[in-house]
């Protein structure tokens, strides 16, 4: 944030200004959610029609955003996940595959009093049993919750 304020002022001094507009900087805003930036592959998983595509639109703004059929490493995986859904450890240890040993999963689980909310218990008992652990939640959307899974240091 302190480089974008120094660009900010520094244009200023110059007399520039710069045009975003709303649907940009509110895209770059919820991508800055998730700390995903320029360069970074993300791998989305889950997604249907009952997630927010906002979420997609954001970090496809500001990184390269491909589907389950991709085949190389990446650097975050995007997991739309519902209780319905089946076996959480499978789908995390499954998302792992293509994950760089530095990369992040964010879980993206319906928030409560939602269809398919998936209670918090469930994900803390997932995270460990798939190698990874939570560090952050964040509310992504009007309908959807963020849980940033990473595997913890010693396994990195």
């Amino acid at each position: 944030m302190g480089n974008m304020r120094f660009a900010v002022a520094f244009f200023a001094l110059l007399g520039w200004t710069m045009t975003v507009s709303s649907q940009e900087g509110s895209l770059q805003g919820l991508a800055g959610k998730f700390a995903l930036g320029e360069g970074l592959v993300v791998q989305q998983l889950g997604f249907d029609s009952d997630c927010d595509k906002s979420v997609s639109d954001a970090i496809a703004s500001v990184a390269e955003l491909v589907d389950e059929s991709y085949g190389d490493v990446v650097d975050a995986v995007l997991l739309w996940w519902r209780e319905d859904d089946g076996d959480l450890v499978d789908a995390l240890v499954d998302a792992l595959g293509p994950l760089a040993d530095s990369g992040v999963i964010w879980l993206m689980t319906p928030k409560p009093g939602r269809p398919g909310h998936v209670e918090p218990e469930d994900i803390a008992d997932a995270a460990p049993t798939s190698g990874l652990q939570s560090t952050s939640n964040i509310s992504a959307a009007t309908d959807w919750q963020g849980t940033r899974l990473v595997a913890p240091k010693s396994r990195r």
